[in-house]
């Protein structure tokens, strides 16, 4: 039996496999995008209860910046008596503590060098909070110290926590668009996720996905932890993967707050790292807990599925196996592939990098239309950016295969860009 009847070139064969596959794995997004521009951003209702709240952020000497986050925290358009702000600073050898109090905010200090990370600082900070202050907060909001918030973010998340949502996320904007072609992207990324993807799973119903910061979690989940159980290079995808496998649905709110972006390649490249390296950490031990929530109907399990699977890797797959074929058939003078095939395996390899640069440059020209009133930076900038935005995210490639055999360990961002709310509005002026 001829076992390709239809004369089909072999590399044919794979090439449309492994573009169907794409397509179909991803293929909800699109839908997700047409959702968006058509019904705009989800509307929630106005709450009927004033909850109180803990906002907590782990510090690492960030003495710059750690002083507007925390008056942006205590002058919310929301009563001040529903408000503490706890920081807890982590090994620093700086003046992070003392600028702290004196925004405000109740301090601890922890020098643990053995347990390094956010994650560590927040199971610390946690489990403290409730042993010295007990069930007084109905949720904590977790944020990072470069942080700035809007001044009706804890009303609008308060809202949207009202619903009955154990954990909210909020839109995440930058505060230094300006700074940079990387800082500009890695902005337009954040923002993209808000619009695109949680503002629509909110709008259909379905589960969102935590972020870094500007989230908050239930007291009741924080307790029964009695404190914090995720300790990956990521934990925050590691928690929205927990409540997906669990059936925690995570909601998501217009409340918008401003983190700091990486300004240079090198910091961006390390944090990337970190990140990527979590995702394969968090694919290889919840991958089959995701997969038996997929089996029994659960959409928000299979977009977190599709969230964490390293996707990158098919396509180096697609990009090793045209190489090799285009390498291996013309050293083979005809015998293994014509200089018909050849040129198919070429124009493969050609189209795949047209076509990644092409569908980012789409993605950022339409997040960069429809948010416009978001971003915050100069025209230059912005214009400048839907060309370069494609560029960082096709670095993630490298980033991807080096992550996957290297070992990687957290390591703290610097921060230095010492902005209050309205400085960051102001930014495009």
């Amino acid at each position: 039996m001829e076992f390709n009847p239809l004369g089909v070139p072999p590399i044919v064969i794979f090439n449309n496999i492994i573009g169907t596959l794409f397509f179909v794995a991803y293929f909800y997004q699109i839908i997700y995008l047409l959702i968006s521009l058509v019904r705009g951003n989800v509307v929630l209702p106005k709450a009927k209860v004033k909850h109180r709240y803990a906002y907590f952020i782990a510090a690492h000497n960030e003495e710059a910046v750690i002083a507007n986050l925390v008056e942006s925290i205590l002058t919310q358009d929301y009563p001040r008596e529903l408000i503490d702000c706890f920081v807890v600073a982590d090994a620093c050898t700086d003046n992070t503590a003392a600028r702290a109090r004196e925004a405000g905010a109740i301090v601890y200090e922890r020098n643990d060098l053995a347990r390094k990370g956010k994650s560590w600082v927040m199971d610390y900070g946690f489990d403290r909070i409730l042993n010295e202050y007990g069930d007084i907060y109905d949720a904590f909001f977790v944020m990072d110290a470069d942080n700035v918030l809007s001044p009706g973010y804890t009303d609008i998340m308060n809202d949207a926590f009202d619903m009955g949502y154990l954990v909210c996320t909020s839109y995440r904007n930058s505060k230094n668009f300006n700074s940079s072609w990387i800082s500009a992207a890695s902005a337009l990324w954040y923002i993209r996720e808000a619009r695109f993807l949680n503002n629509v799973r909110m709008m259909n119903g379905t589960s969102c996905a935590i972020s870094g910061s500007g989230w908050l979690v239930s007291s009741k989940i924080v307790k029964g932890m009695h404190g914090w159980d995720f300790h990956t290079l990521t934990e925050d995808i590691q928690f929205s993967t927990f409540c997906s496998i669990h059936n925690i649905q995570i909601g998501y709110a217009p409340a918008e707050f401003f983190d700091e972006q990486p300004v240079t390649f090198h910091a961006s490249w390390v944090q990337r790292m970190r990140w990527t390296k979590g995702f394969y950490q968090i694919f290889f031990s919840y991958g089959g807990e995701l997969v038996r929530a997929i089996a029994s109907g659960r959409f928000a399990a299979y977009d977190m599925f599709m969230t964490i699977a390293p996707g990158i890797l098919l396509t180096l797959l697609s990009a090793f196996v045209n190489l090799s074929y285009l390498l291996i058939g013309s050293m083979s003078h005809g015998f293994i592939a014509t200089a018909a095939e050849l040129r198919m395996a070429f124009g493969s390899l050609i189209m795949l990098v047209v076509g990644a640069y092409l569908s980012f440059f789409a993605m950022g020209f339409i997040t960069t239309i429809v948010e416009r009133k978001h971003i915050h930076g100069r025209k230059m900038r912005i214009f400048t950016n839907l060309f370069t935005f494609p560029v960082f995210m096709l670095s993630y490639i490298p980033i991807g295969v080096i992550a996957f055999f290297k070992k990687v360990e957290w390591v703290p961002t610097r921060h230095d860009i010492a902005v209050n709310f309205d400085e960051v509005v102001n930014a495009g002026e």
